[in-house]
C-alpha cells in the first residue's frame, strides 16, 4: 500500500515534466499570462482602493502596507490603478486581435484557395494595409471620432489584419496541395467543405500561435496609442497613461514610471514567451524534437 502511494506522485509530475522538459518557454508565459488574466479577472469586481479616488494630503507617497506601490501625483492609489490599467489593456488587445483574426484568416484562405487575380488582389491589398502605421490609422481615427478605447482598438486591429493573412495563407498553400485535400476534390467536396473539414483544422496551430504573439504587439500598441493620449482618455487608468503622467515626476518618484513600465514589460514577455512555446509544441516539423 505504501508502494503504491509513493508511487502515484511521481506518475502525476510525469505530464508536467515532460511539458516542462519539451517546451519551458510555453510554462513559463502560461504562468506569466495566467497570472495576469487572474489580476485582470479580480480587478473587474475589486480594487485595494478606487482607482479614480483623489486622497489630498497623500500625494506622492512611498510604498508602504497601506499602499502597496505608493500613489501618484493625486494620492490615487499606483497599484489599484495598475490592477484597473490591466483588465483595459486586455480587453483592447483582445478585441483588436479579434477584429484581424475575424478579418485576416478567411483572407488568407479566400488568397490560397483563389490563385490567380483573386488572391493577388488579396495579398496586395494586405500590403497596402500592413504599409498604413497604425499610429497614423489612429490618428485619423481620433481625428473623426474622437479619442476612446474603440477608436484605438479598430485602429490596431485594422493595422494588424494583414499578420493574420500572410500566416493563414502561407500554412495553407501546402495543406491544399497534399494528396488528400487532392482526394476530397475527387470525391466532390465543395471548395468551402474543403476550407472548413481540411484547411482550417490544420492551419488552426499557426493561427493559434500567432494569436499569441500578436498579444503581445497589442499590449505594445495599446500602451502606446495611450501614452501618446489616442487611446483611452483620462482619468481612466491606463498602462500608457500611468506613464505619460509619471514622466513630470520621474526626479520626484521615479517608480511611478517603473511599476506600469514592468507591467508593460512583463506581458509583453510573457505573450511573447508563451507563442514561441507554443510553436514548439503544435508546429508539426518540431513535434519530433524533444
Amino acid at each position: 500500500m505504501s508502494v503504491e502511494l509513493g508511487l502515484r506522485p511521481a506518475a502525476a509530475r510525469g505530464p508536467v515534466r515532460r511539458l516542462v522538459s519539451r517546451s519551458p518557454s510555453a510554462v513559463f508565459g502560461g504562468l506569466v499570462v495566467g497570472g495576469i488574466l487572474l489580476v485582470a479577472m479580480v480587478a473587474t469586481f475589486w480594487t485595494p482602493y478606487g482607482p479614480l479616488t483623489i486622497s489630498t494630503g497623500k500625494e506622492l507617497l512611498p510604498p508602504s502596507a497601506a499602499h502597496l506601490m505608493g500613489t501618484d501625483e493625486y494620492g490615487r492609489d499606483v497599484f489599484s490603478r495598475l490592477m484597473s490599467g490591466t483588465d483595459l489593456t486586455l480587453l483592447s488587445s483582445v478585441g483588436a486581435v479579434l477584429i484581424a483574426g475575424l478579418v485576416g484568416v478567411p483572407a488568407g484562405l479566400l488568397a490560397a484557395s483563389r490563385r490567380g487575380a483573386v488572391g493577388e488582389t488579396i495579398m496586395r491589398l494586405a500590403d497596402l494595409v500592413y504599409s498604413f502605421p497604425a499610429l497614423l490609422a489612429a490618428i485619423t481615427l481620433v481625428a473623426a471620432f474622437g479619442a476612446s478605447t474603440v477608436t484605438a482598438t479598430v485602429a490596431i486591429g485594422v493595422a494588424s489584419i494583414p499578420s493574420f493573412a500572410r500566416v493563414t495563407r502561407s500554412a495553407a498553400l501546402p495543406v491544399l496541395a497534399s494528396e488528400y485535400v487532392q482526394a476530397a476534390r475527387a470525391y466532390g467536396r465543395s471548395p468551402l467543405a474543403i476550407l472548413r473539414r481540411h484547411v482550417l483544422p490544420n492551419v488552426a496551430p499557426f493561427i493559434i500561435v500567432q494569436v499569441s504573439l500578436l498579444l503581445s504587439v497589442t499590449v505594445l500598441a495599446v500602451a502606446a496609442l495611450s501614452y501618446l493620449g489616442l487611446g483611452t482618455p483620462p482619468p481612466t487608468a491606463t498602462w500608457g497613461g500611468m506613464l505619460e503622467n509619471a514622466q513630470s515626476y520621474l526626479y520626484q518618484d521615479p517608480l511611478l514610471a517603473v511599476w506600469p513600465g514592468l507591467a508593460i514589460a512583463l506581458s509583453v514577455l510573457g505573450f511573447n514567451a508563451l507563442g514561441d512555446g507554443l510553436r514548439d509544441l503544435l508546429d508539426p516539423t518540431l513535434r519530433g524534437r524533444s
